[in-house]
């Protein structure tokens, strides 16, 4: 299994609203090396799930039900998406703050990428992350 974090802006769409869908495409992604990201997800995989924008926290955690095909929103057809199933939220959301003070986190894509949607996170961040979060890894 591989773990990531996707970057959504709340207003846009949030986890509340993934919640009341359960499952949905993660379309939109025009970042090549975000696409490419994507391209390497595994159905099972999981990924926190991250308000970007003003909160700039993880809220929750989705997994990957269906591989990457064809985005319907990309008129060029160039770049795909993957379908996530909300898991659980995050009971104490993890800030970007809280992030950047862990030493143990200072080599993330979230932090070295910051611009990039889907980044990827290793076993051992994913682990602390979700220590942090009050989740069981």
């Amino acid at each position: 299994m591989k773990y990531w974090l996707v970057k959504s802006e709340p207003n846009a769409w949030s986890w509340d609203d993934h919640v009341k869908v359960g499952v949905e495409p993660w379309d939109g992604v025009r970042n090549y090396q975000a696409s490419n990201n994507m391209k390497a997800m595994s159905i099972g995989d999981r990924a926190f799930f991250y308000h970007s924008v003003k909160e700039k926290r993880i809220v929750g955690i989705v997994e990957v039900v269906r591989e990457y095909y064809p985005d319907h929103t990309d008129p060029k057809g160039r770049f795909g998406m993957v379908d996530f199933e909300a898991v659980e939220p995050v009971p104490n959301p993890v800030t970007l703050e809280d992030i950047k003070g862990d030493e143990r986190l200072h080599e993330l894509a979230l932090l070295k990428q910051s611009r990039l949607s889907v980044v990827p996170i290793d076993e051992a961040s994913w682990k602390i992350i979700c220590d942090m979060g009050g989740v069981k890894p």
